[in-house]
């Protein structure tokens, strides 16, 4: 008879330990082996050069990233320089890759021209994955998380307030109102400033230059050096991002000067640049790197939220029936005697609607930012390869008609369930995906409410039929420059009575 030798704690465990590791090892050769039997998402059609790739349209690509979506698919493929790009142009391969998988898409592709030559490597917006984006974001969140966008109510409100008493003065500078609130309120939760932003702010006029500059260098396939790295290395390559980067960091450097300065003779208020410097322990920051996070306030928060604003304005000129709809719950809600505040959001699901609406009909980011994954990521029966990088393409997805059906009809009505309420159960990414979601998120929402609910409640809006408006341009983060009267904007009560309202809110509400 065989004898089985006695099996000890010991043999066991280096049994099972063998069996796991030739599962394991089973497991990540099998998952590679099927990425590797995966093919690409279908490729554009258009010719790739030998140097440059497949080129996109200068104006406005997302349009035909949107066209090659729909007649080749939910994910698209192409090459931008050396680098292979994919771009995901549906609702559900977005929420399935980019968020369930998010995990493997923190990453950004190295970016030369927009990241190194323009930013300086400060960017936290195109910083790589890794302790350092860590720890920047952590910082960037003590000032941004929905507890404390909650405590700038008052702030949003005093400004917004404004923003109505000038447009009774001048309704024809309406674009320029939008950017004088975004300016200031930002300015106040990064620097602690107390005064107004006007558009004209020789400041503000530098920071929409160089936000101008940077959304060039994002644009894929601008510059050569993104594909060949040797070039930044030559002294007359790239002026105009050297230059924009000495003009952008010489701002940022002097309003967090200015902080430094009211810090040792104790004037300065609470503020994120404040808080950062006396905590910065905490995060292990230089001096540029907090002056760049506390600029990512005021360039990136103040450009966008001033575009989102003009384009639910745009909306509700270009859509008097929808604007109607609105008009009709605050007068139910909110009256004609006292006008909205945040208290009245959660009774407001037409204004909520109408606002979701709006950053679906024209996304201010329509291209989307660029991520990079760090492995294969499998989805369906196409394979993302590891180095890849993968956009979100806003506009592709906001035209995705199995979940936002007739998708260039502005129906607010889409976002309203069968109870009357704001849904829930379906989402837009407004702000970007996953882990790289943008962490201003929390205070644009409520300064986009604050401003809608109350330019809303004060005018009836509309168009000039005889001039034409470009409104596309809101989707590449311009805002359009109008000529004056090209919208109207006329006071729901008594101009007089108006005036008087705001004059007292929000300490009379």
């Amino acid at each position: 008879m065989i004898q089985v030798p006695e099996l000890t704690s010991v043999t066991i465990v280096a049994l099972l330990s063998v069996v796991v590791g030739v599962l394991l090892t089973n497991k990540i050769y099998g998952a590679k082996s099927q990425a590797q039997a995966l093919p690409l998402p279908p490729r554009i059609p258009v010719p790739t050069h030998w140097l440059f790739g497949q080129k996109l349209p200068l104006k406005y690509p997302s349009l035909a990233i949107a066209k090659w979506v729909d007649n080749l698919g939910p994910l698209i493929s192409m090459t931008q320089g050396r680098q292979p790009v994919v771009v995901i142009g549906r609702y559900k391969a977005a929420m399935d890759i980019m968020e369930r998988q998010g995990g493997l898409l923190v990453d950004r592709p190295r970016s030369i021209a927009a990241g190194e030559l323009f930013a300086g490597g400060m960017s936290i917006l195109l910083t790589p994955a890794g302790e350092r984006f860590k720890r920047m974001r952590r910082a960037l969140h003590t000032h941004l998380q929905p507890k404390a966008a909650e405590g700038y109510e008052h702030l949003q409100m005093d400004n917004a307030k404004t923003t109505i008493l000038d447009l009774l003065q001048e309704p024809d500078q309406f674009q320029n109102h939008a950017r004088k609130y975004a300016a200031t309120v930002i300015q106040k939760i990064a620097y602690g400033k107390n005064t107004p932003s006007p558009a004209s702010d020789p400041e503000v006029q530098s920071i929409r230059k160089s936000f101008d500059v940077l959304r060039d260098a994002l644009r894929p396939g601008a510059y050569l050096v993104d594909s060949f790295p040797f070039l930044k290395y030559l002294p007359w390559y790239g002026r105009k991002l050297r230059r924009e980067h000495e003009v952008i960091t010489g701002v940022y450097l002097r309003q967090l000067d200015r902080v430094k300065q009211e810090l040792k003779a104790g004037k300065a208020g609470l503020c994120f640049g404040s808080y950062i410097l006396e905590h910065n322990q905490e995060y292990g920051l230089s001096e540029k790197e907090i002056a760049y996070l506390a600029g990512a306030f005021f360039s990136a928060g103040s450009d966008t939220t001033a575009i989102a604003i003009c384009t639910f304005m745009f909306a509700a000129a270009r859509h008097p029936a929808a604007q109607a709809k609105v008009h009709e719950e605050l007068d139910s809600i909110v009256g004609n005697e006292r006008a909205p505040t945040f208290a009245d959001e959660s009774k407001l699901p037409q204004l909520q609607a109408f606002m979701m609406e709006s950053m679906r009909w024209r996304p201010v980011v329509a291209l989307g930012l660029p991520h990079r994954a760090t492995e294969d990521i499998i989805w369906e029966n196409y394979v993302i390869p590891a180095g890849t990088t993968v956009y979100g393409n806003h506009w592709a997805i906001s035209r995705d008609p199995q979940v936002f059906p007739d998708p260039e009809k502005f129906d607010p009505q889409r976002w309203i369930d069968d109870d009357g309420q704001f849904r829930h159960d379906i989402k837009f990414p407004t702000f970007g995906f996953g882990r790289r979601i943008c962490p201003g998120l929390h205070v644009a929402n409520r300064s986009l409410f604050i401003n809608a609910a109350l330019i809303l409640w004060s005018f009836r809006s509309s168009l000039h039929e005889t001039e034409p408006i470009d409104d596309l341009s809101l989707s590449v983060g311009i805002v359009p420059e109008l000529p004056p009267s090209t919208m109207k904007f006329e006071p729901r009560i008594d101009a007089k009575e108006l005036e008087s309202i705001m004059e007292k809110y929000p300490e009379g509400m």
